[in-house]
């Protein structure tokens, strides 16, 4: 289980408008506990909005995905465009609102939503090029909507469930730390913080997410 490489796309810089700190952390971390590396990515667009962290709010300011992934990745980041599925061996897309306000419109749009087109090529080259793909959270749902037929988790809320199950997915429910693994399509998925969770039951999840990708490889 060394010397593996992972791709980690990352939507931003907090959980209501960004990628899910404590869910990408884990999955950086989870990666490095099996002895491998991994390189994150964000695509160059604004953000969908931004959120007040302290009251929920919305702010009138702009911010960029990438620069705000950049926090998370410590600056050590490339973006999104530049994704070449070659020299890796998975990708994993953690969660947050972000995911589906910035990477896809599906927390405005539902089932109806658009994929960014940059975002729906590097999940379409990874399959392509048999990457096993990790889900984490809401990320499921735009997986969902790209790679047909999948079979995913989000936990138990049925909304959610129900709206990607219309686009065509299979749906699981599951507890927070656990995980759904559609061996056809290479795909892990586990809901973390789509279930009352804590950082210890996420951090597990997302073990238990990355140690998963690895049986498929």
């Amino acid at each position: 289980m060394k010397n593996k490489k992972f791709a980690v796309v990352l939507a931003g810089c907090g959980v209501f408008d960004g990628a899910e700190i404590h869910e990408s952390v884990a999955t950086l971390l989870a990666i490095e506990n099996t002895g491998s590396t991994y390189q994150c990515y964000a695509p160059d667009i604004n953000q969908y909005h931004v959120i007040n962290h302290v009251n929920g709010e919305e702010m009138n300011e702009t911010r960029n995905v990438f620069i705000e992934a950049a926090r998370i990745a410590r600056g050590k980041i490339k973006k999104l465009k530049d994704f070449n599925p070659d020299g890796y061996d998975a990708i994993v897309f953690p969660g947050g609102f972000g995911a589906a306000k910035n990477l896809c419109t599906f927390a405005i749009d539902g089932p109806d939503c658009l994929v960014n087109p940059v975002v729906e090529s590097a999940i379409k080259n990874a399959v392509k090029a048999g990457l096993p793909i990790g889900a984490l959270c809401i990320t499921p749902a735009l997986i969902a909507k790209v790679v047909k037929n999948a079979t995913l988790t989000i936990g138990s809320d049925k909304g959610t469930a129900d709206a990607i199950e219309s686009m065509g997915a299979k749906h699981q429910t599951t507890e927070a730390d656990d995980i759904v693994v559609d061996s056809k399509n290479k795909i892990v998925s586990s809901p973390c913080y789509m279930l009352d969770s804590s950082i210890s039951i996420v951090a597990k999840g997302a073990q238990n997410v990355i140690d998963a990708l690895y049986k498929l490889m």
